[in-house]
């Protein structure tokens, strides 16, 4: 029975991973195209492959957050621009576990982006969970990026630019996202095998400018 269940929930992370693709594939053509832009010309402006782009856009790859960052950016989209469901109203509700997991780490950790702002001034509102020896690191993003940071659980060692951090349950930081930075929970470290989670605020300013 057990062993059914987790085949179960296998497929069922596979069809939201396929369904989020290609949401993720439509969108990026969505905005290409209206900017008139050849899959060359995105190329170009993103620093990411023309094929790696054509694999994106036909739902078939699965593309890193710094790889979606850097097609947003240049595509003036923001990142919750491509990976939002459409939300015609005022109030932009996501229910529990219905929000995109854009990145799974090879100790159990996962980050979802549960919320997000529209451009020229994009915030993001990001769920993350780090299993014991996880981290996740990242080149810099736009000028003007900022985060928050706040630990609810476990310990999180943060890596600003040439700055490390160990932060507990509760604690919180602002920090530049636009020099090298990353989360970690080190194995054998605070946690003792704990898992980490924390609330990450992400600031994209003058996004499309």
């Amino acid at each position: 029975m057990l062993h059914y269940i987790a085949f179960v929930m296998a497929i069922n992370h596979i069809d939201e991973a396929g369904h989020l693709g290609r949401l993720i594939g439509s969108r990026v053509r969505q905005h290409r195209t209206g900017r008139g832009w050849t899959l060359d010309d995105l190329a170009r402006r993103s620093g990411v492959s023309k094929r790696m782009l054509s694999s994106i856009e036909q739902g078939s790859a699965n593309p890193s957050i710094a790889t979606l960052l850097r097609i947003s950016e240049a595509l003036g989209a923001g990142l919750p621009g491509l990976v939002d469901a459409d939300h015609p109203a005022a109030v932009r509700i996501t229910r529990a576990g219905q929000a995109p997991v854009l990145w799974q780490g090879t100790r159990g950790g996962h980050a979802t982006l549960v919320a997000g702002t529209e451009p020229p001034e994009v915030v993001e509102l990001w769920d993350w969970t780090l299993g014991p020896g996880d981290s996740h690191h990242t080149k810099p993003h736009a000028a003007g990026t900022r985060e928050l940071i706040l630990v609810l659980d476990g310990h999180v060692q943060l890596h600003a630019g040439s700055e490390i951090d160990v932060l507990a349950p509760g604690d919180s930081a602002a920090f530049r996202g636009d020099v090298p930075h990353g989360y970690a929970n080190p194995a054998g470290r605070e946690n003792a095998g704990q898992a980490a989670r924390f609330a990450l605020t992400v600031l994209e300013p003058h996004v499309g400018g």
